[in-house]
């Protein structure tokens, strides 16, 4: 089996998903955006400084969703797909998950974003695998938890590990393309049979 995996922001997003998310829902929640802010930016300058708290970010992220009813965020999740995913969706993006769905490998997003968030975005590039933190739920409603492994760093290489098993398969009889653009993405890039560095950042090409 020949499997494409793909990050996602500043890899076939030129956006942060994540950040844009916070921020949209801030909004539209009628949040504080100072301290929000702060709190986004201060999770951002962190992942780029190599000091990222993985957990106390995924809390935020998995918190911000457990504020507001479901239906409010799909509504949200609709608009925010719509007025800033879509505008950053790009062709050469699009083409490059296509060549590879022409050869018949299957495709799977790769992301430390969570799974609510980018299963939509998934969809517009027509990629029918997502592995990313996955939102607990409670009957309709977000808990402000997770199941399972995060994807951030080694864990992005222990979700494809958990994938692949529960498909009857393994790394060694998997022919993987992975394509990263971050540091944080290097342990996935390390793991995969043909790496891929697209877009990358100062530490990851340094």
């Amino acid at each position: 089996m020949r499997l494409a995996l793909f990050d996602l922001d500043h890899t076939l997003l030129p956006i942060d998903s994540a950040d844009t998310w916070s921020y949209f829902v801030v909004r539209k929640g009628g949040l504080d955006p100072d301290a929000y802010g702060a709190r986004i930016q201060e999770f951002a300058h962190t992942y780029h400084a190599g000091t990222f708290d993985v957990e106390g970010y995924v809390r935020f992220q998995m918190e911000l969703l457990a504020l507001f009813p479901r239906a409010m965020l799909d509504a949200w999740q609709r608009q925010f797909v719509d007025e800033h995913v879509r505008p950053h969706i790009r062709s050469e993006a699009l083409a490059l998950v296509d060549s590879h769905r022409r050869r018949g490998d299957e495709l799977a997003l790769v992301t430390g974003t969570n799974a609510y968030v980018v299963t939509p975005i998934a969809r517009e590039f027509g990629i029918e695998h997502v592995l990313a933190v996955q939102p607990e739920m409670s009957g309709d409603q977000f808990t402000g938890g997770y199941v399972g492994t995060h994807t951030y760093q080694d864990g992005k290489v222990r979700k494809v590990g958990e994938w692949l098993a529960s498909r009857g398969r393994t790394w060694d009889d998997t022919i993987t393309i992975c394509y990263g653009d971050s540091i944080n993405d290097l342990p996935l890039l390390e793991r995969a049979t043909h790496p891929v560095v697209t877009n990358g950042d100062a530490r990851l090409i340094g």
